[in-house]
Parts: structure tokens; C-alpha cells; sequence
């Protein structure tokens, strides 16, 4: 009898573990003034994550400048004011992340030491370090996205253990990234092979050889080489929010549901979805749609 008891304490543990391991999803902010303040997004509920985009253009000499479209205006220091925003977000439980890079700007690194000198200017200006000119004003942020499309593929895995060190200096300095889907990303596949990456969120979208087209089958296939090849805590399955947040790769809700998240949650290193953007969410409800089978 007490074995019996044993047994049934321990499926129910094991059935509760597997529930706190549900997924998350992920969001990037920051490319719509009509989006909603940073504050409200992650007041919705929905979010596990949010990516503020972009850290557009540095390294190489260039000024680091920071894009978030119509939201403020870093020039006038008018982006300082969402510190308090950033604060709510992780009063919250939400992980508030820079994303550097995206599909415009200009940025790449010339060396290691220029790597060293970028991951010096993030920890100071965004992370736990301290600057006179922080673009977001005193708020510490949770860690950095690399967003990775464009430049050279070359020194991204300095800049990933320059920033990992500083996780040394008390808060933990998460790394995200948002690879292509095509394996491995051309981009940054050699920094992902650090194993300093919590989170992976990969992009399938606007890539037809690996996306979802109504059957899985090849996206399937680039999960499982995703999965077992990254040494990443977590990897995420990365799509846009609406037919019109990218030019192809969107999954309809019933086929995410029934065809998509059965296939690939078995995987142990699964995270969840990221969305891009919280512009198109708030168009579609995607995220609401399916946050109870993420």
C-alpha cells in the first residue's frame, strides 16, 4: 500500500514538474509607436519575455544608437523615461532584454578587442555597470539579444563571453539570440556554439527550406537539428504575430495548435514561441489565442 502511495506521489510530482516547465512567450517591442508603452505590454500578462528592439548601429567606431522607432527619442535623452517601465516589467516577472541589431542599422565588430569594447558599453549603459549617458535611464536591464542580420559573422562569440563574465558582478546577465532557421545561422552559428545562450529563439519565418506551409515536416526537421545541436537552455520556436508582420512563415492558431506545438514540445530544451512584434499581436490576438497550449 505504501508503494502504491509512493507511486501515485510520484506521478503527481512529475506531472507538476512538467507543468511549471510549461513554455513561454516572447516578444519584441520598441519598431511601433502604436504598439502600447513597454509598461502596458507587460502588464497584459502575456509575456514571459520582452525584447526591446534595436541597439541598431555599433561597433566598428560607430556611435552606439539606440532605434525604438516612434516610442522617444534617444537625441533628447526622451528614452530615459522608460526606466520606471522596465521596473514595472520585472516587478512583474518579465525579463526585460536589449536586442542588438535587427534587419536595419548599421553594426559589426573589427576584432576581439572591439567585441570587449562593445560588451564594455552594454554592461555600463544598459546592464549593472554605471554611465553618465544611459539611453534608458538607472533601470538594469535583464541581459542582451543578439539579433544578428547583417555585418560579417565574425567576433559575435567574443561579445558573448566578454558579456557572460560580467554575470560574475552579482545579477545574472542573460544572452538571448534570434537566429535564421536554416541551419546553422550565418550569422552568428559560431557564438551560439559557446554554449552562453539561454534562450534561442529561432526565426522561422522568411524562410521557406525550414518554415511551416502547411505541413511540418521541414520545420520539424530543423527543430530537431535546433535542439540537438545548440547547447542553449531553451529554444523557442520564433514566428510572426500576423499574415502581415513578415512575408512568410505565419502559422494560423489551429494548425500551431493541433499540427506545430505537438510535434516539437517533447523536446526538452523547448521554451516556448517569440513573436515579432507586439505591433502585429495586438492586431491579431495571437498571443492570446495561444498562450494556453504554449
Amino acid at each position: 500500500m505504501a508503494l502504491q502511495k509512493l507511486f501515485i506521489l510520484t506521478l503527481v510530482l512529475l506531472v507538476l514538474a512538467a507543468c511549471s516547465d510549461a513554455g513561454g512567450i516572447a516578444i519584441y517591442w520598441g519598431q511601433n509607436g502604436n504598439e502600447g508603452t513597454l509598461a502596458e505590454t507587460c502588464a497584459t500578462g502575456k509575456y514571459d519575455y520582452v525584447n526591446i528592439a534595436f541597439l541598431s548601429s555599433f561597433g566598428n567606431g560607430q556611435t552606439p544608437t539606440i532605434n525604438l522607432a516612434g516610442h522617444c527619442d534617444p537625441n533628447s535623452n526622451g528614452c530615459t523615461s522608460l526606466s520606471s517601465d522596465i521596473k514595472s516589467c520585472q516587478s512583474k516577472g518579465v525579463k526585460v532584454i536589449l536586442s542588438i541589431g535587427g534587419g536595419a542599422g548599421g553594426y559589426s565588430l573589427a576584432s576581439a578587442a572591439d567585441a570587449r569594447q562593445v560588451a564594455t558599453y552594454l554592461w555600463n549603459n544598459f546592464l549593472g555597470g554605471k554611465s553618465s549617458s544611459r539611453p534608458l535611464g538607472p533601470a538594469v536591464l535583464d541581459g542582451i539579444d543578439f539579433d544578428i542580420e547583417g555585418g560579417t559573422n565574425l567576433y559575435w562569440d567574443d561579445l558573448a563571453r566578454y558579456l557572460s563574465a560580467y554575470s560574475k558582478k552579482g545579477k545574472k546577465v542573460y544572452l538571448t539570440a534570434a537566429p535564421q532557421c536554416p541551419f546553422p545561422d550565418a550569422w552568428i552559428g559560431n557564438a551560439l556554439k559557446t554554449g552562453l545562450f539561454d534562450y534561442v529563439w529561432v526565426q522561422f519565418y522568411n524562410n521557406p527550406p525550414c518554415q511551416y506551409s502547411g505541413d511540418a515536416t521541414n520545420l520539424e526537421d530543423a527543430w530537431k537539428q535546433w535542439t540537438s545541436d545548440i547547447p542553449a537552455n531553451k529554444i523557442f520556436l520564433g514566428l510572426p504575430a500576423s499574415p502581415a508582420a513578415a512575408g512568410s512563415g505565419f502559422i494560423p492558431v489551429p494548425d500551431l495548435v493541433s499540427n506545430v506545438l505537438p510535434a516539437i514540445k517533447g523536446s526538452g530544451k523547448y521554451g516556448g514561441v517569440m513573436l515579432w512584434s507586439k505591433y502585429y499581436d495586438d492586431q491579431s490576438g495571437y498571443s492570446s489565442s495561444i498562450k494556453s497550449h504554449v
